[in-house]
């Protein structure tokens, strides 16, 4: 499993280094410093299963950087970093885009909440392609769409599960996102379709 940082500043990408390697010991760590060295650095060291990133990199604007990166890959987990108090983090926040949005000055213990959810689902799904049959279907996203038919809200299928709350909305998000649905219904109209749950 390979994690890119993307970060101008050196101390914060070391920072990020050691809460992801606290988390998951000997996963692969590349670091680079602007957006523009991102294609040498997955043709060097293999396609990402984990990005985080800096908003304010000198080779981008806002949100473009997360554009960016979206375009190269669209269902990579992505975590991005900034100060709560800009301009450019509160702009991010309402646009689509990242997984989960992280203030620089937040507790460690906060930031290692995030980046674990974010490798937890990383790891489940790392073997997931696009849904063409039943089989295909995750056993996390399985669990998923039974809760959503029993009409379960987020905080209890993140007890029943044993995982938290935000884990579960980045959950959906992905499985959403995979099949082209907007709400809970949509979800469950298509996993009636094709065969994952009772009609």
């Amino acid at each position: 499993m390979t994690a890119y940082i993307i970060d101008s500043h050196p101390l914060m990408c070391e920072a990020i280094t050691m809460v992801i390697q606290r988390i998951k010991p000997g996963i692969k760590i590349v670091a680079v410093h602007r957006l523009n060295a991102l294609d040498s650095a997955f043709a060097k060291n293999g396609e990402p299963e984990l990005i985080c990133m800096e908003l304010d990199l000198p080779d981008s604007t806002g949100t473009s950087g997360i554009q960016m990166v979206r375009a190269k890959f669209a269902d990579v987990p992505l975590a991005v970093f900034s100060r709560s108090d800009t301009q450019d983090y509160k702009a991010a926040r309402i646009t689509p885009g990242a997984n989960v949005y992280i203030d620089k000055t937040s507790p460690v213990t906060q930031v290692m909440q995030k980046l674990r959810d974010l490798l937890v689902i990383s790891s489940s799904e790392g073997d997931e392609t696009a849904i063409v049959a039943p089989t295909k279907l995750s056993k996390r996203h399985k669990q998923l769409i039974l809760m959503l038919d029993q009409g379960l809200c987020n905080r209890d299928i993140a007890e029943k599960l044993g995982i938290s709350e935000h884990t579960v909305k980045v959950h959906l998000w992905r499985l959403f996102k995979r099949w082209g649905v907007k709400s809970r219904t949509q979800a469950l109209h298509f996993a009636r379709a094709n065969g994952w749950l009772r009609i």
